[in-house]
Order: C-alpha cells, then structure tokens, then sequence
C-alpha cells in the first residue's frame, strides 16, 4: 500500500488496502412504512428549491449534515435559514414529521467553497436547529459516536434518482483513513451530503461519519467523510455561544442558553460535493 504521508485526497483512493471483506450489498428502498421503521430519524434537508441534502436527528430539534448544504453555490451566501425544511422520513409523499430551521451553525474550521482536501472534508459538518422538536416517540435520534476497529458500515441516504424515497445499504466499508478523514466504497451520489455513516455491530446503529463528497473510479463509488466526536463538541459550543450562527429571519435570540445534548451516549481534483440542485444535471 501506497504511504500516504501528506496525503491528498485523491491518495486515499489509491491507497485503498487489499483486504479480505464482505462484498458490499446494494441499495434497498425504503419506500414502505415498515421500511422505515428504526430509521425515521433520517430525513431531507431541502435549501427552499434550490436543492437538497440528506440530514440527521441527533436530538430532538437537531440535524446533523453537511457544512456545504447550508451556501448557496449560486451567490456564494448562506442561505436564509427560515428556507430550509427537515422532513424526516420522507418516501414519497408522506413523512413522519417536517420542521423549518430557526438556527444553523457550520463548523468554524469550515471554509465554503475550497477545493476538496482533507481539512475542508474533515470541517465539512454542520448542526440545524429546528424551529420545532419533533417527539422522540415519532423518530428517536441517534447517537454519535468515534468509528470502531471495524472496516464494515451502513449509509442511509436521499440521492440523484432517488431523491423521495430513502435508500439503505447495508453494508460497505471504510477503505482507508486519515487525519481523522475516512474514504468510503459506499454507493451514494448527488443528494447524499450529509448522509449518515452507520456502524451497525451494537445494539442500535450510531453515526461514525456522514457524507462529505466523492467521485467514481472506474464505475466504483469514492466518497469522504470525517470523524465527528470533537467535531460536533465544537458545533454545541458554537451555539451556544451564538458565534457563526445564522439566525433566521423574525427569530430573535432566546433569552436562555439551554444544554444542547447528543442522545446516549463544484467539483474539484478529488472529488464533488454531493448536494443535489433541483432542475439541474450535476
């Protein structure tokens, strides 16, 4: 295996090791309510109609995506947070619940726009706060947690083709990591920002990463996410500090700073962001 001493990117894909694993399964719809069962707390992040992500509950007025989700690439802002909606669990036409943002904090270490590299995929998390909490009993949260010894995970995703109905793979893997960055040969695209990496192999699946940006290596899905424990440590500070937060518009700050808990416990050299534009190829 390649050394990938100051590693670029693009070297993680090319030092995927030769290891002995289970084939990755395919993607399974979950387009039944009973599909969806246990994975309610994953819904879709849309930017009003400019496109969407994939995004997380990680408490009950929390999501967890990515940090590119939240800039319009067409003017370079952020977006008003007032026009971004979370519906989780959404296949098809129906939801389990649906919500509006009232606050959404990228991490500080998180520059939009730049070239895909280690330190903007690493940075590349943000936390949405909803104007509502939506109740355990309709979509628990997930907890957060660093990546085990395990090489095998799960992503559940909205993507380009598939972007009503919620898909789940089973099973892919981490092929290399890096300066707290991993690479994936998990199948997501255009849409998938912000997806939840699972690690399946206790009792309730927790989140070890969520989707940063990939490309294709000869018909093979490559795609980037990051290591989150310290990472979201940083966004919790961040609002409670209210630094780097936008607000949306008619909301004025709450009085209280209350605790802010986790449950239990462009295209570039190397790869493209995986928000999917709405009416527009990728």
């Amino acid at each position: 295996m390649m050394k990938c001493a100051l590693a670029p990117l693009l070297c993680l894909s090319l030092c995927m090791p030769a290891m002995a694993q289970d084939a990755n399964s395919g993607l399974e719809a979950l387009g039944r309510r009973d599909q969806v069962l246990g994975w309610e707390a994953v819904g879709r992040v849309d930017m009003g109609q400019n496109g969407f992500c994939t995004g997380t509950l990680i408490s009950p007025d929390l999501v967890l995506t990515a940090a590119h989700c939240l800039f319009d690439v067409t003017t370079g802002e952020p977006y008003e947070p007032s026009t971004i909606q979370f519906r989780a669990g959404l296949r098809d036409t129906k939801i389990i619940a649906a919500a509006r943002v009232r606050r959404a904090v990228p991490h500080p270490g998180y520059t939009p726009f730049m070239a895909v590299s280690t330190d903007s995929v690493r940075h590349d998390v943000a936390l949405l706060e909803l104007a509502e909490p939506i109740p355990v009993g309709r979509a628990a949260p997930f907890a957060v947690a660093a990546p085990s010894t395990a090489t095998q995970v799960s992503v559940v995703s909205y993507a380009r083709d598939r972007e009503n109905t919620l898909s789940w793979q089973r099973a892919c893997h981490i092929k290399e990591r890096f300066s707290h960055v991993m690479a994936f040969d998990c199948d997501v695209n255009h849409g998938a920002s912000g997806a939840p990496v699972f690690d399946l192999s206790g009792e309730r699946a927790k989140i070890v990463s969520i989707i940063s940006s990939g490309h294709r290596e000869g018909g093979q899905a490559v795609s980037y996410g990051m290591e989150l424990p310290e990472i979201l440590a940083d966004l919790k500070s961040a609002l409670r500090s209210g630094k780097g937060v936008f607000l949306a518009k008619g909301d004025a700050p709450r009085a209280q700073i209350r605790r802010i808990g986790v449950t239990s416990g462009d295209k570039s050299d190397t790869g493209a962001r995986f928000v999917k534009a709405r009416n527009s190829s990728p």
